[in-house]
Order: C-alpha cells, then structure tokens, then sequence
C-alpha cells in the first residue's frame, strides 16, 4: 500500500518511538539497522538497503512516499502501545 505524507511528519513518527524502536523495528522485520533509519530519512546505503522511501521537494521537508508502510505500521504500534 503506497502512502503520502510531509518528510516532517514522517520525522515526527520516528521523533515519537520510545527508545530501542529501531532495533525493534529491524528484529521483528528481519532487516538491518540501517535500513530502518534510511526508511525515516536516513542516508546509509551501504550497511542498510533501500526502503521503498522516495522524497519530492516540497514545504515541511517535502512530500514523502512509501512504497510499503509494513515499518511504517510497526511504528504507528509501538507508539499506540507507548500511550
């Protein structure tokens, strides 16, 4: 499911997770670190691969969109558990 958002909300998600999330995030899916922080703006292309996460120039950062929201539901979770 592809997903639109501001790079600022998407920052706002990842400002929000409680602490450890991101290795969390990357046990529960089977994937790296690295791919995980590339997923909300991250730039380490070679430890961690591609997430699906195009970014437009825009206002509030730019316009963000994902190609799969499975990190982007896991987080929503995390910090709906948080609460």
């Amino acid at each position: 499911m592809v997903k639109q958002m501001t790079f600022n909300e998407l920052r706002k998600i990842k400002d929000s997770l409680p602490n450890g999330s991101v290795h969390r995030i990357a046990e529960q899916l089977g994937v790296q670190e690295e791919t995980v922080r590339n997923y909300f703006g991250g730039h380490n292309f070679k430890q961690g691969g591609s997430c699906g996460l195009h970014i437009e120039p825009g206002p509030d950062g730019g316009i963000v969109i994902l190609d799969d929201t499975t990190i982007l539901d896991v987080a929503l979770k995390m910090i709906a558990e948080k609460a």
